[in-house]
Protein backbone atom coordinates (compact mmCIF):
# COMPACT_ATOMS: atom_id res chain seq x y z
CA UNK A 1 0.00 0.00 0.00
CA UNK A 2 1.25 3.78 -0.92
CA UNK A 3 1.05 5.98 1.78
CA UNK A 4 2.24 9.64 2.29
CA UNK A 5 3.48 9.60 5.65
CA UNK A 6 4.52 13.46 5.85
CA UNK A 7 2.90 15.76 3.95
CA UNK A 8 3.63 19.40 5.19
CA UNK A 9 1.25 22.25 3.92
CA UNK A 10 4.12 23.94 1.81
CA UNK A 11 6.83 21.37 2.32
CA UNK A 12 10.01 23.24 3.20
CA UNK A 13 11.10 26.28 5.46
CA UNK A 14 13.05 28.37 2.80
CA UNK A 15 9.80 29.37 1.41
CA UNK A 16 8.27 32.56 2.40
CA UNK A 17 4.94 32.89 1.06
CA UNK A 18 3.43 30.07 2.51
CA UNK A 19 -0.18 30.25 1.17
CA UNK A 20 1.17 29.69 -2.28
CA UNK A 21 2.31 26.37 -4.51
CA UNK A 22 6.37 26.48 -4.83
CA UNK A 23 7.58 27.56 -8.45
CA UNK A 24 9.60 24.20 -8.29
CA UNK A 25 9.27 20.64 -7.34
CA UNK A 26 11.72 18.71 -6.88
CA UNK A 27 11.32 14.77 -7.09
CA UNK A 28 13.76 12.24 -5.47
CA UNK A 29 13.21 8.80 -5.93
CA UNK A 30 15.23 6.60 -4.36
CA UNK A 31 15.62 2.67 -3.34
CA UNK A 32 18.05 1.24 -0.84
CA UNK A 33 20.37 4.34 -1.40
CA UNK A 34 21.00 5.24 1.98
CA UNK A 35 24.82 5.43 1.51
CA UNK A 36 24.57 8.30 -0.61
CA UNK A 37 20.46 9.98 -0.41
CA UNK A 38 21.57 12.87 2.40
CA UNK A 39 24.00 14.28 -0.20
CA UNK A 40 21.73 14.63 -2.44
CA UNK A 41 18.96 15.74 -0.40
CA UNK A 42 21.48 18.66 1.20
CA UNK A 43 22.58 19.77 -2.14
CA UNK A 44 18.97 20.78 -2.52
CA UNK A 45 18.62 22.37 0.79
CA UNK A 46 21.60 24.00 -0.69
CA UNK A 47 20.19 25.97 -3.29
CA UNK A 48 20.45 29.15 -3.45
CA UNK A 49 16.89 29.91 -4.96
CA UNK A 50 14.54 29.50 -2.48
CA UNK A 51 11.12 29.01 -3.71
CA UNK A 52 11.04 24.80 -4.53
CA UNK A 53 9.30 21.71 -2.22
CA UNK A 54 11.07 18.05 -2.00
CA UNK A 55 9.45 15.34 -2.71
CA UNK A 56 11.22 12.17 -1.78
CA UNK A 57 9.50 9.12 -3.56
CA UNK A 58 10.38 5.93 -1.71
CA UNK A 59 10.19 2.91 -3.50
CA UNK A 60 10.22 0.25 -1.07
CA UNK A 61 13.49 0.57 0.70
CA UNK A 62 14.61 -1.81 3.21
CA UNK A 63 17.76 -0.09 4.29
CA UNK A 64 18.13 2.87 6.44
CA UNK A 65 16.46 5.33 3.79
CA UNK A 66 13.04 5.66 6.56
CA UNK A 67 15.07 6.85 9.34
CA UNK A 68 17.29 9.18 7.23
CA UNK A 69 14.25 10.77 5.79
CA UNK A 70 12.71 10.91 9.45
CA UNK A 71 16.02 13.19 10.69
CA UNK A 72 14.98 15.97 7.46
CA UNK A 73 11.45 16.59 9.65
CA UNK A 74 9.16 19.25 7.81
CA UNK A 75 12.08 20.23 5.28
CA UNK A 76 10.60 17.63 2.73
CA UNK A 77 7.83 15.55 1.51
CA UNK A 78 8.44 11.56 2.46
CA UNK A 79 5.98 9.68 0.58
CA UNK A 80 6.44 5.46 0.62
CA UNK A 81 5.50 2.96 -1.42
CA UNK A 82 5.75 -0.55 -2.72
CA UNK A 83 8.76 -1.22 -5.00
CA UNK A 84 7.87 -0.51 -8.58
CA UNK A 85 10.58 0.76 -10.26
CA UNK A 86 12.01 4.51 -10.70
CA UNK A 87 9.62 5.05 -13.87
CA UNK A 88 6.37 4.08 -11.60
CA UNK A 89 8.58 6.42 -8.52
CA UNK A 90 8.65 9.72 -10.53
CA UNK A 91 5.62 9.49 -11.62
CA UNK A 92 3.98 9.32 -8.60
CA UNK A 93 6.04 12.86 -7.98
CA UNK A 94 4.80 14.12 -11.24
CA UNK A 95 1.49 13.68 -9.40
CA UNK A 96 1.57 15.19 -6.02
CA UNK A 97 3.83 17.93 -7.28
CA UNK A 98 2.64 21.24 -6.81
CA UNK A 99 5.22 23.48 -8.86
CA UNK A 100 5.51 25.10 -12.47
CA UNK A 101 8.87 23.14 -12.65
CA UNK A 102 10.13 19.96 -11.96
CA UNK A 103 13.27 19.07 -11.58
CA UNK A 104 14.38 15.36 -10.76
CA UNK A 105 17.28 14.37 -8.70
CA UNK A 106 18.70 10.84 -8.36
CA UNK A 107 19.17 9.76 -5.17
CA UNK A 108 22.90 9.14 -5.86
CA UNK A 109 23.32 12.76 -7.88
CA UNK A 110 23.95 16.00 -6.34
CA UNK A 111 23.42 19.54 -7.63
CA UNK A 112 25.68 22.95 -7.48
CA UNK A 113 23.80 25.38 -5.29
CA UNK A 114 23.16 27.68 -8.42
CA UNK A 115 21.74 24.72 -10.29
CA UNK A 116 17.50 25.52 -10.15
CA UNK A 117 18.19 29.52 -9.90
CA UNK A 118 19.90 29.25 -13.41
CA UNK A 119 17.25 27.24 -14.51
CA UNK A 120 14.19 28.92 -13.25
CA UNK A 121 15.71 32.18 -14.84
CA UNK A 122 16.27 30.39 -18.67
CA UNK A 123 12.66 29.34 -18.60
CA UNK A 124 11.67 33.09 -17.77
CA UNK A 125 14.11 34.10 -20.58
CA UNK A 126 12.78 32.33 -23.08
CA UNK A 127 8.78 33.21 -21.99
CA UNK A 128 9.82 36.71 -21.86
CA UNK A 129 11.42 36.34 -25.62
CA UNK A 130 8.04 34.87 -26.91
CA UNK A 131 10.14 31.28 -26.95
CA UNK A 132 7.49 28.45 -25.55
CA UNK A 133 10.18 25.72 -23.91
CA UNK A 134 9.24 22.64 -22.11
CA UNK A 135 13.17 21.35 -21.19
CA UNK A 136 15.90 23.15 -19.87
CA UNK A 137 19.02 20.72 -19.88
CA UNK A 138 22.69 21.38 -18.82
CA UNK A 139 26.09 20.26 -18.17
CA UNK A 140 27.45 17.94 -15.54
CA UNK A 141 30.52 17.12 -14.16
CA UNK A 142 31.34 13.02 -14.09
CA UNK A 143 32.04 11.79 -10.33
CA UNK A 144 33.27 8.92 -8.72
CA UNK A 145 31.47 7.27 -5.50
CA UNK A 146 33.17 9.89 -3.39
CA UNK A 147 32.41 12.46 -5.89
CA UNK A 148 35.98 13.21 -6.90
CA UNK A 149 35.56 14.86 -10.53
CA UNK A 150 36.52 12.81 -13.13
CA UNK A 151 35.06 14.86 -16.38
CA UNK A 152 33.40 17.98 -17.05
CA UNK A 153 30.69 17.29 -19.93
CA UNK A 154 29.40 20.16 -21.57
CA UNK A 155 27.21 18.51 -24.37
CA UNK A 156 26.26 22.12 -26.00
CA UNK A 157 29.64 22.58 -27.47
CA UNK A 158 28.66 19.11 -30.13
CA UNK A 159 24.79 19.63 -30.48
CA UNK A 160 24.00 23.24 -29.78
CA UNK A 161 20.00 22.44 -31.14
CA UNK A 162 18.25 20.07 -28.79
CA UNK A 163 15.41 19.45 -31.85
CA UNK A 164 14.16 15.95 -32.06
CA UNK A 165 17.05 14.93 -34.81
CA UNK A 166 19.95 16.27 -32.22
CA UNK A 167 17.99 13.82 -29.28
CA UNK A 168 17.87 10.75 -31.43
CA UNK A 169 21.38 10.99 -32.43
CA UNK A 170 23.39 12.12 -29.43
CA UNK A 171 20.64 11.44 -26.82
CA UNK A 172 22.48 13.33 -24.21
CA UNK A 173 19.52 12.64 -21.41
CA UNK A 174 20.34 13.02 -18.08
CA UNK A 175 17.24 13.92 -15.85
CA UNK A 176 19.52 15.01 -12.30
CA UNK A 177 20.70 18.22 -15.19
CA UNK A 178 17.36 18.94 -16.18
CA UNK A 179 14.20 21.11 -15.48
CA UNK A 180 10.48 20.14 -17.17
CA UNK A 181 7.78 22.24 -17.33
CA UNK A 182 5.14 20.00 -15.13
CA UNK A 183 2.40 20.40 -17.95
CA UNK A 184 4.33 18.93 -20.30
CA UNK A 185 5.00 15.81 -18.09
CA UNK A 186 1.65 15.40 -17.57
CA UNK A 187 0.52 15.71 -21.60
CA UNK A 188 3.23 12.82 -22.35
CA UNK A 189 1.84 10.64 -19.57
CA UNK A 190 5.06 10.65 -17.48
CA UNK A 191 7.90 8.04 -17.88
CA UNK A 192 7.06 4.51 -19.43
CA UNK A 193 7.85 1.99 -17.10
CA UNK A 194 8.47 -0.83 -19.98
CA UNK A 195 11.56 0.74 -20.50
CA UNK A 196 14.03 0.51 -17.56
CA UNK A 197 16.58 2.11 -16.94
CA UNK A 198 16.26 3.90 -20.61
CA UNK A 199 12.49 5.34 -19.49
CA UNK A 200 14.48 8.86 -19.26
CA UNK A 201 15.48 8.46 -23.12
CA UNK A 202 12.29 7.45 -23.97
CA UNK A 203 10.40 10.39 -22.66
CA UNK A 204 12.21 12.82 -23.97
CA UNK A 205 11.92 11.46 -27.59
CA UNK A 206 8.54 11.56 -27.07
CA UNK A 207 8.43 15.12 -25.55
CA UNK A 208 10.27 16.24 -28.61
CA UNK A 209 8.30 14.48 -30.99
CA UNK A 210 5.24 16.39 -29.21
CA UNK A 211 7.00 19.55 -30.24
CA UNK A 212 8.37 20.51 -26.41
CA UNK A 213 11.15 22.58 -27.17
CA UNK A 214 14.69 22.56 -24.88
CA UNK A 215 17.27 25.13 -24.24
CA UNK A 216 20.37 24.50 -23.22
CA UNK A 217 21.94 26.27 -20.00
CA UNK A 218 25.12 26.39 -20.84
CA UNK A 219 26.51 25.90 -17.64
CA UNK A 220 27.40 22.70 -14.75
CA UNK A 221 25.03 22.39 -12.39
CA UNK A 222 25.26 18.29 -11.89
CA UNK A 223 27.46 16.11 -10.16
CA UNK A 224 27.09 12.51 -11.86
CA UNK A 225 27.81 9.87 -9.68
CA UNK A 226 29.26 6.84 -11.39
CA UNK A 227 29.53 3.76 -9.12
CA UNK A 228 28.75 0.11 -9.40
CA UNK A 229 25.11 -0.06 -8.35
CA UNK A 230 24.75 2.95 -10.85
CA UNK A 231 22.60 3.07 -14.41
CA UNK A 232 25.40 2.78 -16.17
CA UNK A 233 27.18 -0.13 -14.83
CA UNK A 234 23.69 -1.86 -15.58
CA UNK A 235 25.62 -3.00 -18.73
CA UNK A 236 23.16 -5.55 -20.92
CA UNK A 237 19.47 -4.05 -19.10
CA UNK A 238 21.03 -0.52 -20.48
CA UNK A 239 21.77 -1.77 -23.87
CA UNK A 240 18.90 -3.81 -24.05
CA UNK A 241 16.59 -1.01 -22.64
CA UNK A 242 17.93 1.87 -25.39
CA UNK A 243 17.54 -0.84 -28.32
CA UNK A 244 14.23 -1.24 -27.32
CA UNK A 245 13.32 2.30 -27.12
CA UNK A 246 14.87 3.22 -30.35
CA UNK A 247 13.14 0.73 -31.89
CA UNK A 248 9.78 1.42 -30.14
CA UNK A 249 10.23 4.67 -31.76
CA UNK A 250 10.92 4.45 -35.08
CA UNK A 251 8.04 1.78 -35.20
CA UNK A 252 5.32 4.87 -34.87
CA UNK A 253 3.51 5.85 -37.77
CA UNK A 254 3.28 9.38 -36.91
CA UNK A 255 6.96 10.13 -37.18
CA UNK A 256 7.72 13.03 -39.99
CA UNK A 257 9.88 12.46 -43.34
CA UNK A 258 13.14 14.36 -42.06
CA UNK A 259 13.17 11.76 -39.11
CA UNK A 260 12.27 8.68 -40.98
CA UNK A 261 15.07 9.61 -43.48
CA UNK A 262 17.39 9.51 -40.66
CA UNK A 263 16.68 6.28 -39.01
CA UNK A 264 18.67 3.64 -40.24
CA UNK A 265 22.15 6.57 -39.40
CA UNK A 266 20.74 6.52 -35.95
CA UNK A 267 20.18 2.79 -35.77
CA UNK A 268 23.84 2.53 -36.67
CA UNK A 269 25.16 5.03 -34.33
CA UNK A 270 23.08 3.46 -31.42
CA UNK A 271 24.43 0.27 -31.92
CA UNK A 272 27.83 1.54 -32.01
CA UNK A 273 27.49 3.25 -29.01
CA UNK A 274 25.74 -0.03 -26.96
CA UNK A 275 28.99 -1.89 -28.45
CA UNK A 276 31.52 0.67 -26.74
CA UNK A 277 29.34 0.53 -23.72
CA UNK A 278 29.15 -2.98 -23.61
CA UNK A 279 32.76 -3.01 -24.19
CA UNK A 280 33.64 -0.16 -21.28
CA UNK A 281 31.27 -2.55 -18.95
CA UNK A 282 32.75 -5.54 -19.34
CA UNK A 283 30.63 -7.23 -21.20
CA UNK A 284 32.21 -8.16 -24.97
CA UNK A 285 30.52 -11.55 -25.98
CA UNK A 286 27.41 -9.07 -26.07
CA UNK A 287 29.89 -6.47 -27.75
CA UNK A 288 30.38 -8.30 -30.92
CA UNK A 289 26.42 -8.66 -31.60
CA UNK A 290 26.05 -5.12 -31.28
CA UNK A 291 28.67 -4.96 -34.31
CA UNK A 292 27.06 -7.22 -36.05
CA UNK A 293 23.69 -5.73 -35.64
CA UNK A 294 25.23 -2.16 -37.00
CA UNK A 295 26.10 -3.65 -40.02
CA UNK A 296 22.63 -4.09 -40.83
CA UNK A 297 22.60 -0.11 -41.10
CA UNK A 298 25.94 0.96 -41.83
CA UNK A 299 26.46 2.37 -44.95
CA UNK A 300 30.33 2.54 -45.24
CA UNK A 301 32.19 -0.12 -46.92
CA UNK A 302 33.53 -3.02 -44.98
CA UNK A 303 36.75 -1.49 -43.91
CA UNK A 304 35.37 1.69 -43.84
CA UNK A 305 32.94 0.30 -41.31
CA UNK A 306 35.38 -1.13 -38.86
CA UNK A 307 37.35 1.81 -39.15
CA UNK A 308 34.46 4.07 -38.58
CA UNK A 309 33.71 1.48 -34.82
CA UNK A 310 37.62 2.13 -33.69
CA UNK A 311 37.16 6.03 -34.36
CA UNK A 312 33.84 5.75 -32.58
CA UNK A 313 35.09 4.10 -29.59
CA UNK A 314 38.51 6.23 -29.25
CA UNK A 315 35.73 9.72 -28.99
CA UNK A 316 33.19 7.36 -26.57
CA UNK A 317 36.22 6.66 -24.77
CA UNK A 318 37.10 10.53 -24.40
CA UNK A 319 33.96 11.94 -23.95
CA UNK A 320 33.62 9.41 -21.01
CA UNK A 321 37.35 10.63 -19.33
CA UNK A 322 38.62 6.83 -20.35
CA UNK A 323 41.76 6.07 -22.41
CA UNK A 324 41.08 3.50 -24.27
CA UNK A 325 43.92 0.74 -25.69
CA UNK A 326 43.48 -0.18 -28.94
CA UNK A 327 45.47 -2.93 -29.10
CA UNK A 328 43.82 -4.52 -26.10
CA UNK A 329 40.19 -3.97 -28.27
CA UNK A 330 41.72 -5.72 -31.16
CA UNK A 331 43.03 -8.45 -28.91
CA UNK A 332 39.76 -9.42 -27.62
CA UNK A 333 38.03 -12.93 -29.98
CA UNK A 334 34.95 -10.93 -30.16
CA UNK A 335 36.68 -7.88 -32.22
CA UNK A 336 39.47 -10.34 -34.24
CA UNK A 337 36.09 -12.48 -35.12
CA UNK A 338 33.83 -9.96 -36.51
CA UNK A 339 36.50 -7.97 -38.31
CA UNK A 340 38.17 -10.70 -39.83
CA UNK A 341 34.51 -11.88 -40.91
CA UNK A 342 33.93 -8.92 -42.80
CA UNK A 343 36.98 -7.76 -44.68
CA UNK A 344 40.08 -9.29 -45.25
CA UNK A 345 42.61 -7.85 -43.08
CA UNK A 346 43.80 -8.91 -39.29
CA UNK A 347 43.12 -6.90 -36.03
CA UNK A 348 46.72 -5.68 -36.13
CA UNK A 349 46.35 -4.39 -39.84
CA UNK A 350 43.78 -2.65 -39.05
CA UNK A 351 44.92 -0.91 -36.11
CA UNK A 352 48.32 0.04 -37.86
CA UNK A 353 45.83 2.71 -39.29
CA UNK A 354 45.73 4.79 -36.06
Amino acid sequence: MDYDRRIMPNGLSPRTNVNSPPRVSVVIPTYNCDRYLPEAIDSVLSQSYPDYEVLVIDDGSTDRTAEILDGYGDRLRAIHQTNQGVAIARNHGIQLARGEFIAFLDADDVWLPHKLDAQVKLFEACHQAGDSVGMVHSGWHRVDHTLQRQVEVCPWKTIPHLDLEGWLQWKPVLPSAMMFRRDWLLRADGFDPRFPPAEDTDLVLRLALMGCQTRWLEEVTTLYRQHHESAMHRGLPQARSLTRVIDHFFSRTDLPPTIRRIERQVQYSTHVWIAWYLYYTSHTQTMGEYLKKSLEYSHYSAIETVINWAESFLVFSKKWGKVIDMSELCKTPEWQSITCSIIHATPIEILKKF
